[in-house]
């Protein structure tokens, strides 16, 4: 089996032996001996990928294609197999009818693809309709998992071509969430947080998760951005984003909303700009509200809460100028919470939002201006703060970049509001950050600080030189304390090691064998 999924050239090239070859995977599926179905199966999805288009295509001396034996005799070919081994299964076939192009073929194939998994989910939904309490069942829920992870293994090989499966369950999986959250609020509500580790409430929230993680599959694998902003994001706003915000419990707020929310935005971009505001109210405040105690607790929620300011930020920036200054407030304060933060993906995220927001803001001048009058010298004392912590060291090419840009706009004239007493912002800068280095290291002397923060203004043009320029300053700050300053180079020697190990799997991808065959770039694919 291993050795046929490592020349799909040869398979392509002779049909017979193709099939003849994915009928003795298909027995193999049926062999309990361990080991053998899960090689079965990778080995099926491996030649569905890379020899998909042969299973559409009407073969000499066939009387019909090859897709639609194995969707004729699916139910016999799967009933040996284990769950996981299923929706890989799927999967693989999935890439198949993917490369059918007549669209009308491809929605029958469709069909018939996903009748089995459909004949299951229309049962329960027709038993729920009578009484919802089915809905507590564990069998039922466990099989509605499942039945969700086919369909996401069925999206991901489809593609938008899934639409057609998704417009036939959307409605009935957004009631199913809605009511699986009520049943794991009521049942935190009556029973406290350890009934989380109760089977049947992880089983809801896998069903819970599988439906968000459906919805951002295809989302962001969509080619309409107009009719996925019109027929399928009114009913999640209106069922997750609801259920997100009037669910009391923190541990009940599933942090994929969030992730998904972001992957939306990144797909849609500026077509969703209207409906930010309404994400906002739903997600941002409570959100906020379980992060900012400190910087461990919820941590899956912090990471996908910034994903989503990320994706805000980055294509729907007008939404953050429509909105009111105190939530804009809050806006500002979560992205200094942000890059403040121990977690280092947490603290660079933060990082690229405000560099990338400075940024945005110079295509709006006259927001700009209001934004520098009010913010500016407060995130020079922030990022200060934050270089100077030995816990963000890893992070200094980050900070010296924000830096430089925010010393070039001042020394450039791009601010023209006042940001001190002085009519040029050059001295107020200047002075500024002088008292405030003074302030926070009393050891240094004038004439160091004045060294520092005029080469802040003389280097803001070169990153390199800049970073370097701060890296001398910490070293100054250390030498006079004692401390050890070796972990400044701390960046360096993670881009050399990163260099060697990839020079190191160059040389092994030249010599024959010593790379594993997945590992190796895909160069066969039959797309």
């Amino acid at each position: 089996m291993y050795v046929v999924g490592q020349y799909p050239r040869f398979l392509r090239a002779h049909w017979k032996f193709l099939k003849t070859v994915v009928n003795k995977l298909f027995e193999f599926m049926h062999e309990t001996h361990d080991g053998v179905q899960d090689m079965a199966c990778d080995t099926f999805i491996k030649i569905a990928l890379k020899c998909r288009r042969h299973f559409v295509q009407l073969q000499p001396n066939e009387s019909c294609t090859f897709i639609e034996e194995i969707l004729a005799t699916m139910s016999t070919i799967i009933c040996d197999l284990q769950p996981q081994q299923v929706h890989t299964f799927y999967e693989a076939v999935g890439y198949m009818i993917s490369a059918q192009v007549d669209q009308v073929q491809q929605n029958i194939l469709i069909e018939k693809y996903m009748m089995l998994p459909n004949q299951v989910w229309d049962e329960i939904i027709s038993q729920a309709t009578k009484n919802v309490d089915i809905l507590k069942d564990m069998a039922a829920v466990k099989q509605l998992g499942s039945i969700l992870k086919t369909n996401v293994r069925a999206c991901k090989a489809l593609g938008h071509a899934y639409v057609s499966q998704l417009g036939r369950i959307y409605l009935d999986m957004l009631n199913v969430y809605k009511i699986m959250s009520e049943n794991i609020t009521q049942a935190i509500a009556l029973n406290g947080l350890a009934i989380n580790n109760q089977p049947l409430i992880k089983a809801m929230h896998v069903v819970k998760k599988e439906t968000l993680t459906l919805i951002s599959e295809w989302v962001s694998k969509s080619n309409d951005s107009q009719m996925v902003m019109e027929n399928f994001i009114p009913p999640l706003l209106e069922t997750v984003l609801f259920d997100y915000q009037r669910t009391k419990v923190p541990n009940a707020r599933e942090p994929l909303v969030l992730s998904t929310m972001a992957s939306i935005v990144n797909k849609l971009q500026a077509v969703i700009t209207p409906e930010i505001p309404k994400i906002f109210d739903a997600v941002f405040d409570c959100t906020l509200d379980m992060i900012n105690k400190n910087f461990e607790d919820y941590p899956q929620h912090r990471t996908n809460f910034y994903e989503l300011l990320q994706a805000v930020n980055t294509h729907c920036f007008k939404a953050f100028l429509s909105i009111p200054p105190n939530q804009f407030k809050l806006v500002f304060d979560s992205i200094v919470w942000a890059f403040k933060h121990t977690m280092r993906n947490v603290a660079d995220t933060g990082l690229n939002i405000l560099m990338q927001m400075l940024q945005n803001l110079e295509q709006h001048p006259q927001a700009a201006q209001s934004f520098y009058q009010t913010y500016f010298t407060d995130i020079l004392m922030q990022i200060f703060s934050v270089v100077t912590d030995t816990s963000h060291t890893a992070s200094l090419q980050n900070h010296a970049t924000i830096l430089a840009y925010m010393f070039s706009l001042v020394e450039a004239g791009r601010i023209t509001v006042s940001l001190g007493p002085s009519a040029d912002n050059v001295l107020n800068v200047q002075e500024y950050v002088a008292t405030l280095l003074k302030s926070a290291f009393n050891h240094l002397t004038d004439n160091q600080i004045k060294i520092f923060v005029t080469g802040l203004f003389n280097l803001d043009q070169d990153v390199h030189a800049f970073k370097e320029h701060l890296r001398d300053f910490l070293i100054q700050i250390k030498e006079v304390t004692g401390e050890d300053d070796s972990d400044l180079y701390l960046e360096e020697r993670e881009n050399e090691l990163k260099k060697a190990q990839e020079e190191k799997r160059r040389v092994l991808m030249t010599v024959p064998g010593m790379i594993n065959p997945h590992e190796l770039p895909e160069e066969m694919q039959d797309e």
